[in-house]
């Protein structure tokens, strides 16, 4: 505390908890971006990588952020989900991978003492998190819920809207985008699912035919418009995220 207090002289209290709070957020966003281009270059697939982003969002849901390297938690969240997702990575490949994303252009670590001591925290941070989690390190994710939304809603609509907006393709970078937040733990999946798609649609005019009910209590009774439209914002929040960490 007292250090806040010398670095932030002159600010209220509550500045001083916003300003920290705006860059926490900041830091996770980052993190996240990090998991997610991590796994791109370790060719995981879409399931591995978003147990990784819950997996550390999770983390930090009781963890405090001083208190712990982020980027570590990241690696040892990218090692922990590929093992639970059953498509296991080499720490070795995890480790060099993180290494060149900080290094671009640098040679793989030498097996030396650094190498170790490195993997040695991976692991360690691993079982961390899997006390800090109680072992429920598992996750429905909404992909499934999106897919089946989609054909869904493509049923319902006519050929020539589905050819000339590119709602499925928006569907799912917005869902992938989601893992950049918390939000993608703080909802259920089945309305995180059914928020990016009615975001996707909204974008792009699209309505469906009415009727006596909302096409979207259709798919998923028990989600409330109030309910998307926090989502929504949430995930708009993470896009101004995205323009002030670049």
């Amino acid at each position: 505390m007292e250090l806040v207090g010398r670095s932030h002289e002159g600010r209220g209290s509550g500045d001083v908890a916003k300003h920290e709070l705006s860059q926490d957020i900041k830091t996770h966003f980052r993190v996240c971006r990090f998991i997610i281009e991590t796994g791109v270059k370790l060719r995981m697939r879409s399931m591995p990588v978003a147990t990784a982003c819950a997996l550390y969002h999770k983390f930090f849901e009781s963890a405090d952020l001083p208190a712990y390297e982020p980027y570590l938690v990241a690696m040892a969240a990218i090692y922990l989900a590929g093992k639970v997702e059953e498509q296991h990575l080499r720490a070795r490949d995890i480790i060099n991978v993180c290494h060149r994303y900080f290094k671009p252009g640098c040679e793989p670590l030498e097996l030396d003492g650094k190498f170790w001591e490195l993997r040695d925290s991976v692991v360690h941070c691993e079982l961390l998190i899997l006390r800090k989690l109680n072992f429920q390190v598992s996750f429905i994710h909404p992909h499934k819920y999106l897919l089946h939304y989609l054909l869904s809603v493509r049923g319902l609509l006519n050929r020539h809207a589905c050819a000339r907006t590119p709602i499925t393709e928006t569907a799912w970078a917005l869902l992938k985008d989601s893992y950049h937040g918390p939000v993608c733990v703080r909802h259920r999946p089945q309305h995180l699912a059914l928020s990016v798609l009615y975001l996707a649609m909204n974008s792009y005019g699209v309505e469906l035919p009415a009727g006596e009910a909302e096409w979207w209590q259709v798919l998923c009774e028990d989600v409330t418009k109030a309910e998307i439209d926090a989502i929504v914002s949430e995930l708009m929040e993470l896009y101004n995220m995205e323009a002030r960490c670049t």
